[in-house]
């Protein structure tokens, strides 16, 4: 899951701004999963004695090489992604059947991956029963964005702006989850260029 030939970076350069934008804001600002002790968040990831993960449940793994994943992509550490990345999508695919969070994460994954395909393909699984889902119609506009198809990217955007009034408010869990990724869509969709004249 390389982002391709000659690449310096696992994030393409027309998407590479928005997503490390957002991804610091989530590592940042994010709440992992209901029940979680308070003041545990994404500053306890890859402590220096790391914690042993097959005596966590399949749950608690999956988030936890989530974390690690989303950390390490904001350090800017790339062979570590590229390490731990095929271990915390196997972990999170196992946990089926799959919610709208749950391929929200696996999608991110794909995005920070460089994995047009696998984000495209759980953007388009959300969308298909929640066609205004505000995960979903993050992952459709940043798929297009790898796919470098600047029509579909702004189609998205547009979607996610109209979407946003009326679906923030519902406060889904993987909203309040997500909630700094989403406000740093609304800023990357408010800046893309119209799809029409």
């Amino acid at each position: 899951m390389s982002a391709g030939p000659g690449s310096s970076s696992l994030l393409p350069w027309s998407v590479a701004g928005i997503a490390v934008l957002s991804l610091l804001a989530f590592v940042a600002g994010a709440t992992w999963r209901q029940g979680q002790p308070s003041g545990q968040g994404p500053s306890a990831v890859a402590p220096a004695r790391a914690p042993d993960i097959s005596q966590m449940s399949p749950d608690e793994r999956a988030d936890r090489l989530f974390q690690r994943v989303m950390t390490y992509v904001a350090q800017g550490k790339d062979d570590s992604v590229r390490f731990f990345a095929p271990m915390a999508i196997q972990s999170i695919a196992a946990l089926v059947p799959l919610d709208a969070h749950r391929r929200y994460d696996l999608g991110l994954l794909g995005v920070v991956t460089g994995d047009a395909a696998m984000a495209r393909a759980e953007a388009d699984t959300i969308l298909a029963t929640q066609p205004s889902h505000l995960l979903g119609l993050i992952l459709a506009m940043r798929a297009s964005g790898l796919e470098l198809d600047t029509l579909a990217r702004r189609r998205f955007a547009e979607r996610f702006l109209a979407a946003l009034p009326r679906e923030r408010p519902r406060a889904l869990p993987e909203y309040v989850d997500h909630a700094p990724d989403i406000d740093a869509a609304a800023r990357e969709a408010t800046t893309t260029p119209p799809s029409t004249p």
